[in-house]
């Protein structure tokens, strides 16, 4: 896959494997639509797959009753991370928690006259330099930069929200200088990390549960999800081109897929035939299936699962959001870094937080006996660019309405970031984290995702 972005070029590198959550079996009973008493339980974090428990328990070294813990914390830590970020406005710097359970949220904010507001959340204050939008146009800088300089020698880069700066990742302090430079960013004070690792897309042959692209490459299915009544799933972008054609694990005959952007983006969509059914399952360790409930970003410093075909489930913690990462096919913006490792054959798997869906796996460095960095492709953003609706085990509704109201009605189905303002039934309301809504996730009835104003 090296200069463009060619199918052949594909096929000859891809043999990815990993989860499939597509199956020819109908899913589980839908859940019961949440009451809004509390964060926790709006996004399932009280009532958590025990898959996820287990592997968390084991990768983060968590005692029994920990992991379910650190869960419900960071439900409640979202919450709160997002009402201070209304209330903040520009001198919001950013969220993030730590703590064996996730039991310490800070907010940063430029202002120091916020911290007596941050406090009464219950949260750590930070008093810092830098607004997160301002960290965000630096960034937007490095990236503008990259499609014109080289960056072989500085293969990551992205904002470091804890630390308040933005970061380049290089192999020679050389190279990350000449690409600060390049961007017009020298003395702006842009962090240099070297390291010797360069993130791979995760594509080898290792045997499992696929999709075939082609009769020929293979990848791993994402998420399901559906557009108005066409069924499918969400992938990654480097698995196949617009057109190409699929067949399962089974060798049937599968779908096509109906978009795909990579590099740029690592994200795809495939829509499939009658003969496959779209369920809400992700499948786990064993075996077994876990559900997904919802697509609630999660914060910095969040634990995340990943379901992969060679290693199975894995966690970690997110480390940054908004990261680029130049990989030998190209550079991709935007995905999220994790301490999750991965090996070949993991490739496109999902991550969940909880119950969560947050995206599918791109690429990454390292493996599972030493340690690594993954990286995602965050899922709302597929979700959102192609017009698809995440399958969920909660009740959910059609299409989402058209894009040209975002700022206007609230609707199911649409995508919404944090900060976001709509209307539902004569009210305003301003959202607090980012997520897909949910059929039975009105305004009204969440206030961990949403506040009146």
């Amino acid at each position: 896959m090296l200069g463009r972005h060619t199918a052949a070029g594909r096929r000859a590198a891809l043999t990815v494997l990993g989860t499939l959550v597509l199956t020819g079996v109908p899913s589980a009973a839908a859940a019961e639509p949440p009451p809004a008493s509390n964060a926790a339980h709006t996004v399932g974090a009280d009532r958590p797959p025990a898959a996820v428990l287990r592997a968390m328990e084991r990768d983060l070294k968590l005692k029994p009753g920990q992991a379910a813990e650190r869960l419900v914390n960071e439900a409640e830590a979202g919450a709160r991370a997002g009402r201070l970020r209304n209330t903040l406005g520009k001198h919001f710097a950013g969220a993030w928690v730590r703590g064996t359970t996730s039991a310490e949220l800070t907010v940063a904010t430029t202002h120091a006259a916020d911290v007596s507001a941050i406090r009464a959340q219950g949260a750590k204050a930070a008093v810092v330099k830098r607004p997160l939008t301002e960290l965000q146009a630096v960034k937007k800088k490095l990236d503008a930069a990259a499609t014109r300089t080289k960056t072989r020698d500085t293969p990551v880069w992205y904002v470091d929200v804890p630390a308040n700066r933005v970061v380049v990742q290089s192999t020679k302090r050389a190279a990350a200088t000449a690409f600060i430079k390049a961007a017009g960013l020298e003395g702006k004070g842009v962090g240099v990390r070297l390291s010797e690792l360069r993130p791979r897309l995760l594509d080898d042959v290792v045997g499992g549960e696929a999709y075939y692209i082609e009769n020929s490459a293979r990848c791993s299915v994402g998420f399901a999800v559906t557009k108005d009544k066409q069924q499918g799933f969400a992938s990654a972008g480097h698995c196949g081109d617009q057109g190409d054609t699929t067949t399962g694990f089974n060798m049937a005959d599968q779908g096509t897929f109906q978009s795909s952007n990579f590099p740029g983006k690592d994200m795809s969509w495939v829509a499939v035939n009658s003969s496959w059914t779209a369920t809400a399952d992700v499948k786990g360790e064993g075996g077994q299936r876990t559900q997904v409930t919802g697509s609630v970003q999660a914060l910095v410093g969040a634990s995340i699962c990943r379901s992969g075909s060679t290693t199975g489930w894995h966690c970690g913690t997110i480390q940054q959001h908004d990261t680029s990462v130049s990989y030998s096919e190209g550079t991709v913006d935007g995905v999220t870094q994790t301490t999750v490792c991965a090996e070949p054959g993991d490739s496109g798997g999902p991550y969940i937080s909880g119950s969560q869906a947050q995206g599918v796996t791109s690429g990454g460095s390292g493996n599972c006996t030493s340690g690594g960095t993954t990286f995602y492709q965050p899922i709302n953003p597929i979700l959102s660019d192609f017009g698809l609706v995440l399958k969920t085990a909660a009740a959910q509704s059609g299409a989402p309405a058209p894009q040209d109201n975002a700022a206007d009605t609230w609707a199911a189905g649409r995508v919404y970031e944090a900060g976001t303002t709509v209307t539902h039934e004569g009210v305003r309301y301003q959202c607090l984290q980012t997520h897909q809504a949910q059929g039975a996730w009105s305004p009204v009835a969440t206030p961990a995702l949403w506040q009146r104003l």
